[in-house]
Protein backbone atom coordinates (compact mmCIF):
# COMPACT_ATOMS: atom_id res chain seq x y z
CA UNK A 1 0.00 0.00 0.00
CA UNK A 2 0.99 3.68 -0.93
CA UNK A 3 1.22 6.13 2.66
CA UNK A 4 -1.39 7.83 3.28
CA UNK A 5 -2.38 10.90 4.48
CA UNK A 6 -1.71 11.47 8.52
CA UNK A 7 -4.87 11.03 9.96
CA UNK A 8 -3.95 12.84 13.52
CA UNK A 9 -1.38 15.74 14.40
CA UNK A 10 2.32 14.72 13.58
CA UNK A 11 2.67 14.69 17.13
CA UNK A 12 0.21 12.32 17.90
CA UNK A 13 1.64 10.11 14.89
CA UNK A 14 5.26 10.22 17.00
CA UNK A 15 3.18 9.35 20.12
CA UNK A 16 1.49 6.82 18.66
CA UNK A 17 4.33 5.00 17.04
CA UNK A 18 6.62 5.55 20.74
CA UNK A 19 3.62 3.91 22.57
CA UNK A 20 3.78 1.05 20.22
CA UNK A 21 7.70 0.68 20.53
CA UNK A 22 6.91 0.85 24.46
CA UNK A 23 4.33 -1.86 24.37
CA UNK A 24 6.30 -4.17 21.73
CA UNK A 25 9.20 -4.10 24.13
CA UNK A 26 7.44 -5.15 27.18
CA UNK A 27 5.51 -7.57 25.30
CA UNK A 28 8.64 -9.38 24.42
CA UNK A 29 11.27 -8.35 27.45
CA UNK A 30 8.64 -8.13 30.25
CA UNK A 31 5.84 -10.46 29.53
CA UNK A 32 7.73 -13.24 27.12
CA UNK A 33 5.37 -12.80 24.76
CA UNK A 34 6.89 -14.65 21.54
CA UNK A 35 8.22 -12.55 19.26
CA UNK A 36 6.59 -13.09 16.24
CA UNK A 37 3.19 -12.96 18.20
CA UNK A 38 4.06 -9.69 19.68
CA UNK A 39 5.10 -8.22 16.57
CA UNK A 40 1.69 -8.56 14.68
CA UNK A 41 -0.39 -7.85 17.38
CA UNK A 42 1.30 -4.43 17.83
CA UNK A 43 1.08 -3.75 14.73
CA UNK A 44 -2.33 -4.35 13.83
CA UNK A 45 -3.28 -1.71 16.68
CA UNK A 46 -0.77 0.50 15.92
CA UNK A 47 -2.41 0.62 12.40
CA UNK A 48 -6.18 1.31 14.01
CA UNK A 49 -4.56 3.72 16.48
CA UNK A 50 -3.02 5.71 13.52
CA UNK A 51 -6.31 6.08 11.24
CA UNK A 52 -5.96 3.23 8.94
CA UNK A 53 -9.34 2.30 7.68
CA UNK A 54 -9.97 -0.89 9.25
CA UNK A 55 -11.29 -2.51 5.87
CA UNK A 56 -7.20 -1.91 4.63
CA UNK A 57 -5.01 -2.98 7.86
CA UNK A 58 -5.07 -6.49 6.93
CA UNK A 59 -3.64 -5.26 3.63
CA UNK A 60 -1.21 -2.54 5.15
CA UNK A 61 0.13 -4.96 7.52
CA UNK A 62 0.77 -7.87 4.59
CA UNK A 63 2.41 -5.10 2.94
CA UNK A 64 4.97 -4.92 5.22
CA UNK A 65 5.36 -8.57 5.62
CA UNK A 66 5.08 -9.80 2.73
CA UNK A 67 7.78 -7.16 1.05
CA UNK A 68 10.15 -8.07 3.66
CA UNK A 69 9.72 -11.57 3.42
CA UNK A 70 10.44 -11.38 -0.27
CA UNK A 71 14.14 -9.88 0.02
CA UNK A 72 14.70 -12.00 2.93
CA UNK A 73 13.59 -15.44 3.30
CA UNK A 74 15.08 -16.13 -0.48
CA UNK A 75 18.22 -15.25 0.63
CA UNK A 76 18.56 -16.34 4.05
CA UNK A 77 17.74 -20.07 3.16
CA UNK A 78 20.01 -20.51 0.53
CA UNK A 79 22.59 -18.72 2.17
CA UNK A 80 22.08 -21.03 5.07
CA UNK A 81 22.42 -24.05 2.69
CA UNK A 82 25.65 -22.73 1.40
CA UNK A 83 27.04 -22.43 5.14
CA UNK A 84 25.62 -25.88 6.06
CA UNK A 85 27.60 -27.68 2.74
CA UNK A 86 30.92 -25.15 4.05
CA UNK A 87 30.66 -26.19 7.54
CA UNK A 88 30.02 -30.15 6.73
CA UNK A 89 32.94 -30.37 4.29
CA UNK A 90 35.23 -28.50 6.61
CA UNK A 91 35.21 -25.60 4.31
CA UNK A 92 34.48 -22.76 6.48
CA UNK A 93 37.59 -23.95 9.38
CA UNK A 94 39.86 -23.67 6.40
CA UNK A 95 38.18 -20.44 5.55
CA UNK A 96 38.58 -19.72 8.86
CA UNK A 97 42.19 -21.10 9.91
CA UNK A 98 43.63 -19.33 6.98
CA UNK A 99 42.09 -15.88 7.95
CA UNK A 100 43.93 -16.65 11.17
CA UNK A 101 47.09 -17.64 10.41
CA UNK A 102 47.34 -14.42 7.93
CA UNK A 103 45.90 -11.76 10.75
CA UNK A 104 46.46 -14.11 14.17
CA UNK A 105 44.24 -15.09 16.82
CA UNK A 106 44.02 -11.70 18.92
CA UNK A 107 43.17 -9.74 15.14
CA UNK A 108 40.59 -12.39 13.88
CA UNK A 109 37.92 -9.82 14.64
CA UNK A 110 39.76 -7.46 12.49
CA UNK A 111 40.62 -10.45 9.63
CA UNK A 112 36.54 -10.75 9.65
CA UNK A 113 35.66 -7.38 9.48
CA UNK A 114 37.68 -6.66 6.50
CA UNK A 115 37.35 -9.38 4.24
CA UNK A 116 33.47 -8.10 5.13
CA UNK A 117 34.28 -4.96 4.02
CA UNK A 118 35.51 -6.30 0.42
CA UNK A 119 33.00 -8.68 0.27
CA UNK A 120 30.30 -5.75 1.38
CA UNK A 121 31.18 -4.11 -1.79
CA UNK A 122 28.43 -4.99 -4.31
CA UNK A 123 26.21 -7.23 -1.72
CA UNK A 124 23.97 -6.50 0.74
CA UNK A 125 23.92 -5.80 4.01
CA UNK A 126 21.90 -8.89 4.86
CA UNK A 127 22.75 -11.39 2.13
CA UNK A 128 26.73 -10.63 2.97
CA UNK A 129 25.85 -11.79 6.42
CA UNK A 130 24.27 -14.55 5.99
CA UNK A 131 26.92 -16.01 3.74
CA UNK A 132 29.38 -15.22 6.55
CA UNK A 133 27.60 -17.29 8.96
CA UNK A 134 29.72 -20.58 8.91
CA UNK A 135 33.35 -18.09 9.21
CA UNK A 136 31.81 -16.49 11.83
CA UNK A 137 30.98 -19.67 13.99
CA UNK A 138 33.70 -21.36 13.20
CA UNK A 139 36.02 -18.93 14.23
CA UNK A 140 34.44 -18.48 17.62
CA UNK A 141 34.43 -21.92 17.75
CA UNK A 142 37.99 -22.48 17.70
CA UNK A 143 38.76 -19.26 20.18
CA UNK A 144 35.72 -19.71 22.14
CA UNK A 145 34.55 -16.35 24.37
CA UNK A 146 31.44 -14.52 22.90
CA UNK A 147 30.18 -14.79 19.40
CA UNK A 148 30.05 -10.88 19.44
CA UNK A 149 32.84 -10.34 19.44
CA UNK A 150 33.29 -12.05 15.98
CA UNK A 151 29.97 -11.13 14.78
CA UNK A 152 29.38 -7.49 15.48
CA UNK A 153 32.43 -5.93 13.67
CA UNK A 154 31.86 -7.80 10.88
CA UNK A 155 27.97 -7.11 10.76
CA UNK A 156 29.23 -3.42 11.21
CA UNK A 157 31.27 -3.92 7.62
CA UNK A 158 28.36 -4.75 5.49
CA UNK A 159 26.52 -2.31 6.94
CA UNK A 160 28.58 0.40 6.65
CA UNK A 161 29.32 -0.86 2.55
CA UNK A 162 25.58 -1.10 2.23
CA UNK A 163 24.47 2.57 3.87
CA UNK A 164 27.50 4.35 2.39
CA UNK A 165 28.81 3.20 -0.71
CA UNK A 166 27.09 2.85 -4.31
CA UNK A 167 25.98 0.79 -5.82
CA UNK A 168 24.06 -0.59 -3.16
CA UNK A 169 20.49 1.25 -3.47
CA UNK A 170 20.23 4.15 -0.63
CA UNK A 171 23.10 6.18 -1.57
CA UNK A 172 22.75 5.62 -5.93
CA UNK A 173 18.62 7.01 -5.17
CA UNK A 174 19.56 9.54 -3.11
CA UNK A 175 22.56 10.79 -5.51
CA UNK A 176 20.61 10.64 -8.14
CA UNK A 177 17.91 12.64 -6.53
CA UNK A 178 20.42 15.08 -5.27
CA UNK A 179 21.75 15.62 -8.97
CA UNK A 180 25.20 14.10 -7.67
CA UNK A 181 27.80 12.10 -9.42
CA UNK A 182 27.65 8.14 -8.58
CA UNK A 183 30.62 8.15 -9.51
CA UNK A 184 32.72 10.08 -7.39
CA UNK A 185 30.04 9.16 -4.64
CA UNK A 186 31.70 6.20 -4.87
CA UNK A 187 35.29 6.77 -4.68
CA UNK A 188 34.73 8.76 -1.81
CA UNK A 189 32.23 6.55 0.01
CA UNK A 190 34.91 3.70 -0.38
CA UNK A 191 37.40 5.49 2.49
CA UNK A 192 34.99 7.14 4.51
CA UNK A 193 33.02 3.86 4.87
CA UNK A 194 36.04 1.94 5.62
CA UNK A 195 37.21 5.51 8.48
CA UNK A 196 33.89 5.11 9.53
CA UNK A 197 33.85 1.61 10.40
CA UNK A 198 37.46 1.36 12.31
CA UNK A 199 35.69 3.09 15.63
CA UNK A 200 32.20 3.07 14.57
CA UNK A 201 32.16 -0.65 14.41
CA UNK A 202 35.38 -2.69 15.00
CA UNK A 203 36.49 -0.62 17.74
CA UNK A 204 32.28 -0.23 19.38
CA UNK A 205 31.96 -4.23 18.42
CA UNK A 206 34.74 -5.87 20.00
CA UNK A 207 34.06 -3.92 23.30
CA UNK A 208 30.33 -4.43 23.23
CA UNK A 209 31.07 -8.62 22.33
CA UNK A 210 33.15 -8.63 25.22
CA UNK A 211 30.74 -7.53 27.77
CA UNK A 212 27.45 -10.36 25.96
CA UNK A 213 28.03 -13.67 25.68
CA UNK A 214 24.43 -14.88 24.35
CA UNK A 215 23.87 -18.59 23.01
CA UNK A 216 22.92 -19.02 19.72
CA UNK A 217 21.39 -21.48 18.14
CA UNK A 218 24.30 -22.71 15.75
CA UNK A 219 22.17 -23.74 12.15
CA UNK A 220 25.62 -25.22 11.19
CA UNK A 221 26.55 -27.33 14.03
CA UNK A 222 23.67 -30.05 13.71
CA UNK A 223 25.34 -33.89 13.43
CA UNK A 224 24.72 -35.40 10.30
CA UNK A 225 27.14 -38.01 10.62
CA UNK A 226 30.08 -36.16 8.33
CA UNK A 227 33.06 -35.40 10.10
CA UNK A 228 36.39 -33.86 9.00
CA UNK A 229 38.38 -36.82 9.34
CA UNK A 230 35.61 -38.51 7.24
CA UNK A 231 36.01 -36.70 4.11
CA UNK A 232 38.82 -34.82 2.70
CA UNK A 233 38.40 -30.66 3.32
CA UNK A 234 38.21 -28.38 0.09
CA UNK A 235 40.96 -26.40 -0.47
CA UNK A 236 41.46 -22.95 0.77
CA UNK A 237 40.96 -21.26 -3.25
CA UNK A 238 37.92 -23.44 -3.74
CA UNK A 239 36.25 -22.15 -0.41
CA UNK A 240 36.44 -18.46 -1.26
CA UNK A 241 36.06 -19.16 -5.16
CA UNK A 242 32.24 -20.33 -3.75
CA UNK A 243 31.67 -17.43 -1.87
CA UNK A 244 32.80 -15.17 -4.50
CA UNK A 245 30.52 -16.52 -7.32
CA UNK A 246 27.38 -15.01 -5.96
CA UNK A 247 29.53 -11.52 -5.57
CA UNK A 248 30.77 -11.78 -9.27
CA UNK A 249 27.20 -12.65 -10.49
CA UNK A 250 25.86 -10.11 -8.16
CA UNK A 251 28.51 -7.30 -9.02
CA UNK A 252 28.07 -8.23 -13.20
CA UNK A 253 23.95 -7.31 -12.35
CA UNK A 254 24.93 -4.19 -11.29
CA UNK A 255 27.70 -2.92 -13.74
CA UNK A 256 25.10 -4.02 -16.60
CA UNK A 257 22.00 -2.39 -14.66
CA UNK A 258 24.67 0.65 -14.46
CA UNK A 259 25.52 0.51 -18.24
CA UNK A 260 21.99 0.37 -19.46
CA UNK A 261 20.88 3.55 -17.13
CA UNK A 262 23.44 5.63 -18.96
CA UNK A 263 23.07 4.14 -22.40
CA UNK A 264 26.01 2.28 -23.18
CA UNK A 265 24.15 -0.60 -23.06
CA UNK A 266 20.56 -1.54 -24.96
CA UNK A 267 17.60 -2.96 -22.65
CA UNK A 268 17.18 -5.53 -25.63
CA UNK A 269 20.40 -6.74 -25.63
CA UNK A 270 19.72 -10.69 -25.18
CA UNK A 271 23.25 -11.24 -23.10
CA UNK A 272 22.66 -8.08 -20.48
CA UNK A 273 19.07 -9.64 -19.44
CA UNK A 274 21.10 -12.47 -19.04
CA UNK A 275 23.51 -11.05 -16.84
CA UNK A 276 21.04 -9.37 -14.80
CA UNK A 277 18.87 -12.34 -14.28
CA UNK A 278 21.37 -14.28 -13.10
CA UNK A 279 22.58 -11.14 -10.75
CA UNK A 280 19.72 -10.98 -9.29
CA UNK A 281 20.48 -11.83 -5.12
CA UNK A 282 18.03 -15.22 -4.97
CA UNK A 283 19.19 -16.30 -8.79
CA UNK A 284 22.82 -15.82 -7.63
CA UNK A 285 22.71 -17.68 -4.52
CA UNK A 286 21.17 -20.28 -6.06
CA UNK A 287 22.84 -20.57 -8.36
CA UNK A 288 26.23 -20.70 -5.57
CA UNK A 289 24.35 -23.59 -3.80
CA UNK A 290 24.45 -26.10 -6.92
CA UNK A 291 27.69 -25.19 -7.91
CA UNK A 292 28.50 -25.81 -4.15
CA UNK A 293 26.86 -29.30 -4.32
CA UNK A 294 28.58 -30.17 -7.29
CA UNK A 295 32.09 -29.14 -5.79
CA UNK A 296 32.00 -30.56 -2.63
CA UNK A 297 30.31 -33.49 -2.72
CA UNK A 298 32.77 -35.93 -4.58
CA UNK A 299 34.99 -37.77 -1.81
CA UNK A 300 32.68 -36.07 0.70
CA UNK A 301 29.33 -37.26 0.76
CA UNK A 302 26.66 -38.55 -1.76
CA UNK A 303 24.76 -36.48 -4.01
CA UNK A 304 21.91 -37.96 -2.55
CA UNK A 305 22.73 -36.77 1.19
CA UNK A 306 22.47 -33.22 0.33
CA UNK A 307 18.34 -32.78 0.58
CA UNK A 308 18.92 -34.35 4.30
CA UNK A 309 21.91 -31.55 5.01
CA UNK A 310 20.24 -28.85 3.42
CA UNK A 311 17.04 -29.74 5.46
CA UNK A 312 19.00 -29.79 8.76
CA UNK A 313 20.41 -26.05 8.01
CA UNK A 314 16.61 -24.94 7.15
CA UNK A 315 14.96 -26.23 10.25
CA UNK A 316 16.55 -23.54 12.71
CA UNK A 317 15.93 -20.60 10.77
CA UNK A 318 12.07 -20.83 10.01
CA UNK A 319 11.35 -18.52 13.26
CA UNK A 320 14.41 -15.90 12.37
CA UNK A 321 12.34 -15.54 8.73
CA UNK A 322 8.96 -15.41 10.38
CA UNK A 323 10.00 -12.74 13.23
CA UNK A 324 12.32 -10.89 10.39
CA UNK A 325 9.02 -10.63 8.50
CA UNK A 326 6.92 -9.64 10.81
CA UNK A 327 9.50 -6.46 12.24
CA UNK A 328 9.06 -5.69 8.48
CA UNK A 329 5.27 -5.60 9.02
CA UNK A 330 5.78 -3.33 12.17
CA UNK A 331 7.78 -0.57 10.05
CA UNK A 332 5.20 -0.77 7.13
CA UNK A 333 2.63 -0.12 9.12
CA UNK A 334 3.99 3.07 10.48
CA UNK A 335 5.32 3.69 6.95
CA UNK A 336 1.62 3.08 5.72
CA UNK A 337 -0.18 5.29 8.73
CA UNK A 338 1.36 8.32 7.30
CA UNK A 339 4.47 9.31 9.48
CA UNK A 340 6.71 9.54 6.98
CA UNK A 341 4.74 12.67 5.59
CA UNK A 342 3.44 13.97 8.68
CA UNK A 343 7.25 14.09 9.73
CA UNK A 344 8.50 14.53 6.33
CA UNK A 345 6.35 18.75 6.36
CA UNK A 346 6.92 19.20 9.58
CA UNK A 347 10.81 18.99 9.57
CA UNK A 348 11.38 20.34 5.40
CA UNK A 349 12.72 23.86 6.69
CA UNK A 350 14.80 23.56 9.94
CA UNK A 351 16.79 26.85 9.51
CA UNK A 352 19.92 25.25 9.94
CA UNK A 353 22.93 24.24 8.18
CA UNK A 354 22.12 21.89 5.18
CA UNK A 355 24.10 18.80 6.03
CA UNK A 356 23.05 19.25 9.69
CA UNK A 357 19.61 19.45 8.29
CA UNK A 358 19.89 16.01 6.05
CA UNK A 359 21.38 13.93 8.82
CA UNK A 360 18.47 15.55 11.76
CA UNK A 361 15.48 14.09 9.16
CA UNK A 362 16.89 10.92 7.89
CA UNK A 363 17.58 10.14 11.62
CA UNK A 364 13.89 11.17 12.77
CA UNK A 365 12.35 9.07 9.61
CA UNK A 366 14.89 6.35 10.38
CA UNK A 367 13.89 6.07 13.90
CA UNK A 368 9.70 6.68 12.77
CA UNK A 369 9.47 4.11 10.17
CA UNK A 370 12.95 1.82 10.43
CA UNK A 371 13.66 1.25 6.90
CA UNK A 372 17.02 2.56 5.80
CA UNK A 373 15.95 2.83 1.93
CA UNK A 374 13.15 5.01 2.65
CA UNK A 375 14.33 7.53 4.67
CA UNK A 376 17.64 7.80 2.44
CA UNK A 377 15.25 8.31 -0.89
CA UNK A 378 12.95 10.26 1.38
CA UNK A 379 15.15 12.89 2.78
CA UNK A 380 17.04 13.09 -0.43
CA UNK A 381 13.56 14.36 -1.99
CA UNK A 382 12.40 16.84 0.85
CA UNK A 383 16.07 18.41 0.37
CA UNK A 384 16.42 18.25 -3.26
CA UNK A 385 14.88 21.70 -3.91
CA UNK A 386 17.46 22.98 -1.68
CA UNK A 387 20.43 21.42 -2.86
CA UNK A 388 19.57 22.41 -6.65
CA UNK A 389 19.25 26.42 -5.11
CA UNK A 390 22.38 25.95 -3.28
CA UNK A 391 24.07 25.09 -6.51
CA UNK A 392 26.27 22.74 -4.58
CA UNK A 393 29.61 20.64 -6.81
CA UNK A 394 29.32 17.07 -6.89
CA UNK A 395 31.80 16.47 -3.95
CA UNK A 396 29.35 18.52 -1.65
CA UNK A 397 26.42 16.28 -2.74
CA UNK A 398 28.26 13.47 -1.82
CA UNK A 399 29.12 14.63 1.39
CA UNK A 400 25.32 15.26 1.70
CA UNK A 401 24.74 12.08 0.73
CA UNK A 402 26.99 10.43 3.54
CA UNK A 403 25.17 12.44 6.12
CA UNK A 404 21.58 11.28 4.60
CA UNK A 405 23.33 7.67 5.00
CA UNK A 406 24.40 7.99 8.68
CA UNK A 407 20.90 9.38 9.80
CA UNK A 408 19.17 6.40 7.94
CA UNK A 409 21.87 4.05 10.44
CA UNK A 410 21.35 4.71 13.76
CA UNK A 411 18.90 4.03 16.12
CA UNK A 412 18.25 0.07 14.77
CA UNK A 413 15.44 -0.94 16.52
CA UNK A 414 12.44 -2.87 16.99
CA UNK A 415 10.71 -1.60 13.63
CA UNK A 416 14.00 -2.65 11.35
CA UNK A 417 13.84 -6.18 9.92
CA UNK A 418 17.75 -5.80 10.26
CA UNK A 419 17.55 -5.39 14.09
CA UNK A 420 15.40 -8.56 14.15
CA UNK A 421 18.16 -10.72 11.44
CA UNK A 422 21.20 -9.66 13.94
CA UNK A 423 19.09 -10.34 16.90
CA UNK A 424 17.92 -13.70 16.01
CA UNK A 425 20.98 -15.16 14.57
CA UNK A 426 23.13 -14.88 17.50
CA UNK A 427 20.88 -15.57 19.69
CA UNK A 428 20.54 -12.23 21.16
CA UNK A 429 16.80 -11.31 23.37
CA UNK A 430 15.71 -7.53 22.58
CA UNK A 431 17.41 -5.82 25.34
CA UNK A 432 20.82 -7.45 24.27
CA UNK A 433 20.65 -6.36 20.94
CA UNK A 434 19.29 -2.80 22.09
CA UNK A 435 22.40 -2.51 24.08
CA UNK A 436 24.72 -3.78 21.37
CA UNK A 437 23.19 -3.55 18.09
CA UNK A 438 21.45 -0.37 18.05
CA UNK A 439 24.87 1.25 19.79
CA UNK A 440 27.04 -0.35 17.11
CA UNK A 441 24.49 1.02 14.79
CA UNK A 442 24.42 4.30 16.21
CA UNK A 443 28.00 5.00 16.45
CA UNK A 444 28.96 3.68 12.79
CA UNK A 445 26.15 6.43 11.77
CA UNK A 446 27.67 9.29 13.90
CA UNK A 447 31.40 8.08 12.95
CA UNK A 448 29.96 8.63 9.05
CA UNK A 449 28.81 12.12 9.93
CA UNK A 450 31.93 13.46 11.73
CA UNK A 451 33.73 12.40 8.51
CA UNK A 452 31.35 14.10 6.49
CA UNK A 453 30.55 17.55 8.60
CA UNK A 454 34.83 17.59 9.06
CA UNK A 455 35.09 17.48 4.84
CA UNK A 456 31.79 19.80 4.31
CA UNK A 457 33.98 22.70 7.06
CA UNK A 458 37.21 21.93 5.61
CA UNK A 459 36.42 21.39 1.93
Amino acid sequence: MDPLAPAHPTWVMLLIAAVAVAVLLVLIAKVKLHAFISLVLVSAVTAVAAGIPVADVPAAMLTGFSATLGSVALLVAFGVMLGRLLEVTGGAQVLADTLIGVFGEKRAPLALGVAALIFGFPIFFDAGLVVFLPIIFAVARRFGGSILVYALPTAGSFAAMHAVVPPHPGPVAAATELGGDIGLTLLIGVPVAVLAWIPGAYLVGTRLGARFDPEPTNVFAIDDGTSENEATTPAFVTVVLLLALPLVLIGLNTVVTTLQAAGAVSEDATWASVLVLIGQTPIALLITVLVAILVLAPGRFPIGRASEILDQALGPICAIILITGAGGMFGGVLRTSGIGEALSTSLSDLGMSLIVQAFLIATLLRVAQGSATVALTTTAGLISAQVAAAGLGSFDIALLVFAIAAGATVLSHVNDSGFWLVSRFFGMDVITTLKTWTVLETTLGLSVFVIASALWLVV
